[in-house]
């Protein structure tokens, strides 16, 4: 009787059997039996198994499930499988916030033990989010055409590892004085994979104005700051033989208009009926420099050759606000000049008590602004010697700026 080897069973996979003699029943002695596995599963053991008189088969299979290796990890992500990584398992990839997949999404364990699609990666695409300030104004202060601005420096967020690697500034930093007009201010920022972000606003600084003011008729201005920028101050002043009425010194203000009231050069006006010296010296005070020439007779020599000196040089006495007052004559007989008007004869002599001039022979007395007295001389003064005296007074000074910024000069 020929032996018979138990019926083959394979899970997962099944047996192709052929007998010696082609009975019916694929179990008998020297049966063989080629092994196949389902889709999905792989062979443990020989390819062929043989019906053997031992009533065993040569060997033994199983039919195993094949597997996929093991995904990695992306950085910044993860991945969740259904069935582990079996065949036919589904892998699904995820990123952490901020990131976006690259790769496929979903891979499947394939019959060839190998994943399909591309290994997914996660990049930080997004740029870092920074919130700027809303518009910044400011209006100068005071005499001042430039405002200080201060603000918070925006801090950048990023989406992803919350790592920024660079904060880029255009413009002034926060602190910085700030002329008129807009400014565009810009900040970048940088994460990690380079990505930025940007924001701007505008710093707008205003300087508060006044109409412009323009120097009196026969006169100068001479402004602070930018001339009516809030706080700036006009200081009028007028040309030799004119005097100011009106406001010496305006201000712009707040409001955007002018203090005071407008001033004008008229001409000056002397009056000589006045009941002392010192109230005829009062006239001058701030206004003129005084050049007293006095002689005992009209006929003296040193008095004519003065005048005579004087007579050319009378636009630079004018460029240096400088009045001419003549006493001619001995008690009872003198009288005083300035200009065309005639003093009365009890004012010239109380001149020349009051300056403690001699009656009796020829001298001259320079005064400043202040009356004081600068300078005597008791013989004729050239007039290039008068003028280098006057310009060296303080007062002088300034006035020498002023016309040289007005371009006016003797020629």
């Amino acid at each position: 009787e020929t032996p018979w080897c138990s019926p083959i069973k394979v899970k997962h996979g099944y047996a192709n059997c052929r007998t010696p003699q082609g009975e019916y029943y694929k179990n008998v002695l020297g049966t063989r039996c080629d092994i196949r596995c389902q889709k999905g599963y792989e062979l443990h053991g020989p390819h062929q198994l043989i019906c053997q008189s031992s009533k065993r088969w040569s060997g033994k299979v199983l039919c195993k499930q094949k597997r996929c290796p093991t995904l990695s990890m992306p950085t910044n992500g993860g991945f969740k499988c259904l069935d582990g990584a079996y065949f036919g398992s589904r892998c699904e990839y995820y990123c952490s916030p901020g990131y976006q997949l690259k790769g496929d999404r979903i891979v499947t364990c394939m019959d060839n033990k190998a994943w399909s699609g591309r290994p997914a990666s996660c990049v930080d695409t997004e740029p870092p989010r920074i919130q700027c300030p809303s518009v910044k104004e400011k209006t100068a202060e005071p005499n001042k055409l430039t405002a200080r601005v201060f603000w918070d420096t925006p801090e950048g967020r990023d989406t992803a590892d919350g790592i920024l690697t660079d904060v880029i500034l255009k413009g002034l930093p926060p602190g910085s004085h700030f002329p008129e007009g807009d400014h565009k201010i810009q900040y970048t920022v940088y994460d990690r994979a380079e990505n930025k972000g940007t924001c701007k606003f505008l710093v707008k600084v205003r300087v508060r104005r006044c109409v412009k003011l323009n120097a009196p008729d026969n006169g100068y201005i001479k402004c602070s700051g930018d001339g009516n920028n809030y706080g700036a101050t006009c200081e009028f002043s007028c040309i030799g033989g004119y005097e100011l009425q009106g406001s010496p010194a305006r201000v712009c203000q707040y409001n955007l208009g002018w203090s005071g009231v407008e001033p004008t050069c008229a001409p000056m006006n002397i009056n000589v009926n006045v009941r002392t010296a010192a109230a005829l010296l009062d006239q001058f005070y701030e206004k003129r420099r005084l050049l007293i020439i006095s002689t005992p007779t009209a006929a003296n020599f040193f008095y004519r050759m003065q005048l005579g000196m004087l007579q050319p040089a009378q636009c630079g006495l004018d460029l240096r606000h400088v009045t001419v007052v003549e006493l001619v004559g001995v008690f009872p007989a003198q009288i005083g000049r300035i200009g065309v008007k005639l003093l009365p004869p009890s004012l010239a002599l109380q001149l020349r008590l009051l300056l403690r001039i001699p009656h009796y022979n020829f001298n001259i007395v320079v005064m400043d602004k202040h009356g004081m007295d600068k300078e005597r001389y008791p013989f004729p003064a050239t007039p290039a010697e008068l003028f280098a005296l006057i310009d060296k007074f303080p007062l002088r000074k300034d006035e020498m700026k002023l016309q040289a910024e007005i371009g006016q000069s003797c020629p």
